[in-house]
């Protein structure tokens, strides 16, 4: 856990120095964007052993600090698999295949975007944490039913990323992938993602100063 800590900090210090740097680099006025986005979670590593992509949600904001490029990135995401159950948990007979999970999770990252013309590009690193819920089953054979439970795995992690983006006046389209890793383990194996996402971006710092006027 000790290396995920230090590779986020590293990450958040580069950003920090980057923005610094970047005294002369051009950027919008816009304080607050909101941010939806649809796609797939690819799970990469040991988790490919007992998860398949599905689909993908996030919500999010995007926060201006200060003048420059550097931005607070709190988001919350949604991410299905498929699931294959390598073994059964403790007082469970049978482990399930081509079931489905969910996971529960809100990150919280700090960001800096550079902006040329209409096109932008922004990288960004956080931690956060959630839930994923596994399914279990349970087979009475007495009355030949079958009864499915999830499991709450609770579950602390770092997440770092790339996005580009491209300017419609009062949104932004981008596209954004990124790196999840997990801190727990799941049948006996870790957790680790790689969410691809395109979305849109509505400017609400527009509609905030229209209100203002």
């Amino acid at each position: 856990m000790k290396k995920y800590i230090m590779a986020v900090a590293w990450g958040l210090s580069t950003l920090m120095a980057t923005s610094l740097k970047a005294q002369n680099s051009p950027t919008r006025p816009d304080k607050l964007y909101s941010m939806s986005g649809i796609g797939f979670s690819f799970p990469v590593g040991e988790s490919a052993d007992y998860l398949k992509p599905k689909f993908s949600t996030s919500l999010g904001l995007n926060l201006g600090l200060g003048n420059k490029g550097l931005f607070l990135y709190p988001k919350v995401s949604l991410h299905a698999y498929g699931y294959q159950e390598l073994s059964p948990d403790e007082g469970y007979s049978y482990s399930l295949k081509k079931a489905r999970t969910t996971t529960y999770l809100l990150n919280l990252a700090l960001g800096y975007r550079h902006i040329d013309g209409k096109f932008a590009w922004y990288g960004f690193a956080g931690a956060g944490g959630g839930i994923i819920l596994t399914p279990r089953i349970t087979i009475d054979q007495s009355n030949h039913s079958a009864t499915l439970d999830n499991k709450s795995n609770g579950m602390g992690m770092v997440e770092a990323g790339l996005g580009t983006e491209y300017n419609i006046g009062g949104a932004s389209l981008f596209i954004e992938a990124s790196y999840m890793q997990g801190f727990s383990k799941i049948q006996n194996r870790s957790f680790s993602a790689v969410p691809l996402t395109v979305g849109i971006k509505p400017n609400l710092s527009k509609l905030f100063n229209k209100k203002n006027k």
